[in-house]
């Protein structure tokens, strides 16, 4: 916004305070959750011009024109739009616009994105896209410059690369907040150029760099990563590790996505040793589409919180102010005060946090569930409907594991914890059958295999994973498999695992359920084999019977297809699978399959 065009706004703000000229919206009787002050204010009214606030205090009315708009908030709570401080759209598995659909009636009103999915696809190309579709939307998005792609050069080969000379473009694009999650912490502690060019190019742009510490080291490495200038972290998963970085001067990100559930244990540094609650951000990082649709985004993980004791406003300003604060938007966002946009929800109960009506720069954008504005309209280019390049079709044979030890082995085995991104690193005695690893229901052992899908090279890279549940001849496959995107396959039948990646192949991406030789559920994702171009709810329902068919096949856990999706992680520990073998996180290094023993 130019200088001209905020000296107006100011200009009309200070009329309608002083009632000069009328209000475009007036909220009356409200109990304004004043996050700025930790206060409920009781019998308050909100004036609001310009998509703005003008005023906010005991008796607005003065304000009222023959056509402004009143809403009655009737003693009901107004509080500021909810703030998602650390996300990825493309979890969601739909286009920025379908996601913006989906959470609005839930009160997100502004969203801080890191578009690194669709970057290890399609590059800055890719970036430039999202970061576009986000300029047109009725809410505040934001952008974070992709900062590791690859995640960890040399332990994995995405569809494109990043370096700092594409984050600095990126960084002078509007609406760029600043360098999204630096997960290459191997790199930050070991002081390599290109990590430190992005972050030093954020920093002289005067733009907030984001963490990514996934390790439980809090010992140099941490201290180390911390000095290399991150400014915030959503990887913790104890109570001690948001200790540790609120005292190092970062803000803790606790998360509640689909699948990544640690603001129960993070939350008890502000309920049970008091820290400063003002350091604690309350984020999503991953939500499916079924999660959004169904159960909520921020307004989920704000109720969440105060289930764990977090008293009610101080949950709110979690999810509002101090993520503004922590981007340097609370000029903008983040409050309900004069000057701010005019983002506020109408809620009858702050421990049940549901919005009941939701507006957004002004304008009533949900109600009663429904959202009540039109949507832009974006298409993506048809080169970015093409991303699934497999050499050939594959066959059972492709997923067979052949060793050349006699007798046992001790494989090295990727171990799945529910509910957290990390994995553990298994190491199990295994006997061959006719020269072959095979797979173990009785033990719950799952093949697993990676194939390369940017350039159609024909890698495929075979694992063991353990803790799906699988009980039945089956396969699971996906093309969202973070961070590179290949993609994944687990199953316990190779014919079946070879119909779900040959499937995966002719939709052009997605997520698929084969079970005895029969597709049961499909998701396609057209677009970089990450996003529908279908609406929300669709997508959700789809999403939906893919779940339903991880548990056809045995699986019972909550949100399995995350779980897959991060098999090939290789940033965060212990042990994940990359088109370049399996890949022990904590040493950096590609560890053997399996290995003689003795």
């Amino acid at each position: 916004m130019g200088g001209g065009s905020i000296q107006e706004l100011r200009r009309r703000l200070i009329d309608v305070a002083m009632g000069r000229k009328p209000a475009e919206l007036l909220i009356k009787d409200g109990r304004w959750v004043c996050v700025q002050s930790g206060e409920i204010i009781e019998h308050t009214d909100i004036a609001v011009a310009a998509g703005h606030i003008a005023y906010v205090g005991a008796e607005a009315s003065y304000t009222l024109g023959q056509a402004t708009k009143v809403i009655d908030a009737g003693g009901r709570y107004l509080v500021p739009g909810l703030l998602d401080g650390h996300m990825h759209v493309e979890s969601g598995m739909v286009t920025v616009t379908e996601f913006v659909r989906a959470v609005v009636p839930h009160g997100t009103t502004g969203m801080f994105i890191d578009p690194h999915e669709m970057a290890n696809v399609f590059g800055l190309m890719g970036v430039r896209l999202m970061h576009d579709e986000a300029l047109l939307q009725p809410i505040h998005i934001w952008l974070e410059v992709p900062s590791c792609v690859p995640s960890s050069p040399g332990m994995e080969t995405p569809g494109a690369v990043l370096g700092p000379a594409e984050v600095a473009e990126a960084l002078t694009w509007p609406g760029v907040i600043g360098l999204g999650e630096m997960m290459n912490f191997y790199g930050v502690i070991q002081g390599e150029a290109d990590v430190l060019a992005e972050m030093a190019a954020t920093e002289k742009a005067g733009k907030v760099i984001g963490g990514h510490y996934p390790s439980p080291d809090l010992d140099k490495p941490f201290h180390a990563y911390a000095a290399g200038g991150p400014a915030d972290d959503h990887e913790g998963t104890r109570r001690v590790d948001a200790v540790a970085r609120v005292r190092q001067g970062m803000k803790a990100m606790l998360r509640l996505g689909s699948a990544w559930h640690d603001v129960a244990a993070q939350s008890r540094a502000i309920t049970e040793l008091g820290l400063d609650p003002r350091h604690f951000i309350l984020v999503t990082d991953d939500s499916h589409s079924g999660t959004l649709v169904h159960d909520g985004h921020m307004d989920r993980v704000v109720r969440h919180a105060i289930e764990q004791g977090v008293p009610p406003i101080t949950a709110i300003q979690m999810a509002t102010l101090n993520a503004a604060e922590h981007f340097g938007v609370a000029a903008e966002v983040g409050q309900i005060a004069p000057g701010r946009s005019a983002d506020i929800l109408i809620v009858s109960d702050l421990d049940e946090f549901r919005a009941e009506q939701v507006i957004v720069r002004g304008v009533l954008a949900a109600d009663a569930g429904r959202l009540k504005i039109e949507l832009p309209k974006f298409e993506y280019p048809r080169e970015v409907m093409r991303s699934v390049h497999l050499r050939r079709q594959l066959e059972a044979s492709d997923f067979s594991i052949p060793v050349s030890h006699d007798g046992v082995v001790r494989a090295n085995v990727i171990g799945v914890i529910e509910n957290q991104a990390p994995t553990r690193h298994l190491r199990l005695d295994l006997t061959p059958v006719d020269g072959q690893l095979a797979v173990d229901i009785d033990q719950d052992l799952a093949k697993v295999a990676l194939i390369e899908r940017h350039r159609g090279d024909g890698t495929i890279q075979l694992g063991l994973v353990q803790g799906f549940g699988l009980d039945a001849p089956c396969a699971i496959g996906s093309t969202i498999a973070h961070d590179s995107h290949h993609m994944l396959v687990v199953g316990t039948d190779e014919a079946c695992m070879a119909q779900a990646a040959n499937e995966l192949a002719r939709v052009g991406g997605g997520q698929v359920v084969v079970r005895q030789g029969v597709v049961e559920a499909l998701l396609e994702l057209p677009i970089a084999g990450l996003m529908s171009d279908e609406r929300a709810d669709i997508v959700a329902d789809k999403a939906e019977k893919i779940l339903a068919g991880f548990r056809r096949c045995g699986c019972e856990l909550n949100n399995a297809n995350m779980q897959l999706s991060l098999l090939a992680l290789v940033v965060i520990p212990q042990l994940r699978i990359s088109d370049k073998g399996l890949v022990d996180v904590s040493r950096h290094a590609i560890v053997p399959l399996a290995e003689a023993v003795g």
